[in-house]
């Protein structure tokens, strides 16, 4: 039933009478299928009579005016449809305080939220609670909630702050109708609900913030309705918040409580009554049953689904976690790839530096060699020349007297000479010393150094050799000092004539002073290739042992990799386990909701179906045979229709049932089809 009514000319409002003579040839047309259809019908014309008889009053008062203005009718039928509003609701709120207080005094003991007066005295409450409530716009959207006036009562009322903080405290509670509804529970079990009710009424100036001026609350009515729920004091009310889905409640009146039957009705009327009665806690019963399955069968799925996008959410992480280690293998292979190209490419250049190295070294080997060979090639002309000397000296050991000052000079001469041999013997063994390191440190070196060994041992061998014929040339100095001491004598003579030959032989010996100052320069400059050639040594080494340290961490990468790879296989493992058990998990919930769509089949044949009388039927159903003495009426207990005992012979087990039951040939074949494809 609605709260707002539409307000019609006189001529076309029915008057009882027809109304009544309207009712009475629509019963005897056709019968109601159940007296609870009749019951609605009656109650429904009952509205129609008092709505009939309420304009009537009203165009005989006046608020029905004569057509003036469009403006003039809108504002007149605004205020009568609130002034009728108002005016009926007003009526609901005495009726169902005066049915509550009665039926409390009946049973005598404290009333809880089930019970169905009560249930109707807060619904008729919050229609008149809400009856003229502004809109309040939001940037969700429009809010209309008379839960705004009420938390008014806290800063009014001090006493009525702990209805508001456990109100508030509820955690169920999501919207301000909820949390309306739960205030309103709590006043009436505080009794004090027409004491902040009339405080309210107390500071209307507050209250316009919330209602239209025309509201039930503004009026005179909202006084009267507060002074009607002081009569609720002597009620002991027990309500229990907690489990009550408050939010989502629908507030629809009840009329079948306040309606009353004024008509006598015939025996036989009484007799469907109860009839009715039964198979309607017949139906309820099923219902119940059937609510039980499917309360239960809701939680499993409920559970199922809280399993499924917990499932779903590991899987999600799992993935991430594949995800994010495929991504770091991928980086791990480029890093491996690129310390395997850097190590080739310095492997690459420490070869190319090795080989020109090995060039440069030989063509410097080539070098010294060609020196060498000059200076023995300038060794052999001293011998001759000396020989040639010798030679001379001894046909002129006569010439005592000019020889003696050409033996001075000679003895100075080979004094410089002797200080010139020992740098020289003094440099070979400082080359053989630098041979011999260079030497041990070819034979630490890799195979391509063989070479060099080979270089060095061959210059040895001509060092030694050099030796060789130094010890020759100390040899023949020794036979040419004693051959100078017997050519004493001699050399007086010969004097004069070597004077110019002496001058010949000093050119010769400047000449081999600036040979063995270039010899000296140029081992200098070997000295510090050898040095260089060291220290490139030392580099390469240094570079080995950092390419070794690489392969090191190449190899613990390699571990690395290894045990991602197991761990990458432990993960597919254990998401292969999860998918499989998602589609059990999606197998269990196909079958509940299979067997969800079947409850549901069932629960609408049995609220199509209706339970024949037995006056009703005479013929079977199904073989359309007549019934009589010997071919008795049987019910099925599924649909409800009369059978014969051939056409329901057959007993199946129902929920509603505990034991098997008596059952028509059709609805046979459909449970057992119905049973057949669950099992499937």
């Amino acid at each position: 039933i609605k709260e707002d009514f539409e307000i019609v000319d006189q001529s076309q409002v029915p008057s009882a009478t027809e109304l009544k003579s309207e009712g009475k040839e629509r019963g005897e047309e056709a019968k109601w299928a159940t007296p609870i259809l009749s019951l609605a019908r009656k109650a429904s014309e009952n509205l129609a009579l008092s709505y009939g008889n309420a304009l009537k009053s009203a165009s005989l008062v006046g608020f029905i005016p004569k057509p003036v203005s469009n403006d003039s009718t809108a504002k007149t039928s605004a205020r009568c449809h609130a002034m009728e509003e108002r005016a009926n609701l007003m009526n609901m709120m005495k009726l169902s305080i005066k049915i509550l207080i009665q039926s409390a005094l009946s049973l005598g003991r404290t009333l809880d939220s089930d019970f169905p007066p009560l249930q109707q005295f807060f619904v008729v409450l919050e229609h008149c609670l809400k009856h003229g409530l502004k809109v309040k716009k939001t940037f969700i959207g429009q809010n209309k909630s008379f839960f705004g006036p009420l938390e008014l009562v806290e800063k009014l009322c001090p006493e009525a702050s702990d209805i508001a903080t456990s109100v508030k405290n509820l955690p169920e509670l999501k919207t301000a109708v909820g949390r309306g509804r739960a205030w309103l529970y709590l006043a009436l079990m505080q009794k004090k609900l027409a004491d902040y009710l009339k405080v309210l009424l107390d500071h209307k100036p507050l209250l316009s913030e919330f209602y239209e001026p025309d509201a039930l609350m503004m009026e005179e009515e909202g006084a009267v309705i507060v002074g009607l729920l002081v009569g609720l004091n002597i009620i002991d009310a027990n309500l229990c918040l907690k489990g009550e889905d408050l939010d989502s409640q629908v507030g629809v009146i009840d009329f079948s409580l306040y309606l009353k039957d004024t008509q006598d009705s015939d025996g036989k009327q009484d007799g469907g009554i109860t009839a009715v009665l039964d198979q309607k806690h017949y139906v309820e019963e099923l219902n119940r049953h059937l609510s039980c399955t499917v309360a239960d069968l809701q939680n499993k799925i409920d559970c199922l689904e809280k399993t499924n996008s917990k499932l779903q959410e590991e899987l999600a992480a799992a993935t991430d976690r594949i995800g994010s280690l495929q991504e770091e293998q991928q980086q791990l292979k480029q890093q491996n790839e690129l310390i395997r190209e850097r190590s080739e490419k310095s492997v690459e250049v420490t070869k190319e530096d090795t080989k020109v190295e090995l060039d440069t070294y030989k063509q410097s080997r080539q070098g010294l060699d060609e020196m060498y060979s000059d200076v023995w090639k300038q060794l052999k002309e001293e011998k001759k020349i000396r020989l040639e000397l010798e030679k001379e000296l001894e046909l002129q050991i006569g010439m005592k007297t000019e020889m003696e000052i050409a033996m001075k000079l000679l003895e100075k001469d080979t004094h410089e000479k002797q200080d010139t041999l020992v740098a020289l013997r003094q440099q070979l063994e400082e080359v053989k010393a630098i041979n011999l390191q260079m030497f041990h440190k070819s034979q630490n070196a890799e195979s391509s150094l063989q070479q060099k060994t080979e270089a060095i041992s061959s210059f040895e061998g001509k060092t030694n050799e050099m030796m060789s014929s130094m010890k020759q040339m100390e040899e023949r100095l020794q036979h040419a000092e004693k051959a100078r001491q017997a050519a004493e004598e001699r050399c007086n003579k010969m004097k004069q004539e070597l004077a110019g030959r002496l001058d010949t032989c000093r050119q010769q010996m400047s000449q081999l002073d600036s040979k063995c100052s270039t010899l000296e320069k140029e081992l200098k400059s070997e000295k510090e290739q050898r040095q260089t050639l060291q220290k490139e040594l030392h580099q390469e080494k240094d570079a080995t042992t950092l390419l070794k340290t690489e392969l090191q961490q190449m190899e613990g990468l390699k571990k690395e990799l290894r045990k991602l790879q197991d761990e990458k296989q432990q993960l597919e493992k254990v998401c292969e386990e999860q998918e499989q058990a998602l589609q059990e998990m999606g197998l269990h919930l196909s079958q509940s909701k299979l067997k969800m769509e079947d409850i549901k089949e069932v629960n609408k044949a049995l609220k199509g179906h209706t339970w024949l009388k037995d006056d009703e039927a005479t013929h079977c159903k199904q073989c359309e045979k007549e019934f009589s003495i010997s071919r008795r009426k049987h019910h099925c207990r599924n649909c409800g229709d009369i059978f014969c005992n051939s056409c329901s012979s057959n007993e199946l087990a129902l929920p509603s049932y505990p034991k098997p039951v008596r059952v028509c040939d059709t609805c046979h074949t459909l449970l057992l089809q119905r049973c057949s494809s669950n099992s499937s």
